[in-house]
């Protein structure tokens, strides 16, 4: 008797091995979250910026020399707006150009900037009228020369002094007359 019930145990068990379960198919990927809206805020950290247009900026430097940076150019109330929020680095010999469509009085602000910045101020004939070095990141504090300029170049924070840039000076814009500027 006792083989008999080894037996069948030895049978239940090989039957039992052999009639598990197939294998769970893999689970189905969760469908891709809906994607977020983008902010309609040009000062939003989430904001999309078109890609902007390059060009170049030559400076003329205290000894004679110059000094050529690759800027993208803001010449619209959008980008001029938005400028330089939330980046989180800046190469050197690399900038933003602000272009306006007449001279008078600028000022700039650095709320949502997270990098210090030097502003150059410059008039419609290519004059620095004015330099701001290293613009404290996230401050509401109103920057300006108090002179009339046409165009704002923005570089990395330290930069004009590294460079022998000074007021005084003259820049010369290349790649820029063709480009449409809007209010």
């Amino acid at each position: 008797m006792k083989a008999r019930f080894t037996f069948i145990l030895a049978a239940l068990a090989f039957a039992g091995g052999a009639c598990q379960e197939a294998p769970a198919a893999p689970p189905k990927p969760a469908a891709p979250a809906p994607a977020r809206p983008r902010s309609k805020d040009v000062s939003a950290e989430d904001y999309v910026m078109p890609t902007l247009p390059r060009a170049h900026v030559r400076l003329k430097d205290a000894y004679g020399g110059v000094r050529r940076v690759e800027v993208e150019v803001a010449a619209t109330g959008e980008s001029r707006t938005r400028g330089l929020m939330w980046r989180k680095s800046l190469p050197a010999g690399q900038g933003m150009l602000f272009i306006f469509p007449d001279e008078e009085v600028r000022g700039f602000w650095m709320r949502n900037t997270l990098i210090p910045l030097d502003m150059l101020f410059i008039t419609s004939e290519g004059r620095v009228v004015g330099i701001i070095e290293n613009a404290e990141p996230r401050t509401l504090t109103n920057r300006t020369v108090g002179i009339p300029s046409q165009y704002v170049l923005e570089v990395p924070g330290g930069w004009c002094q590294k460079n022998g840039i000074v007021r005084g000076g003259t820049a010369e814009f290349e790649g820029v007359s063709t480009l449409p500027i809007t209010p």
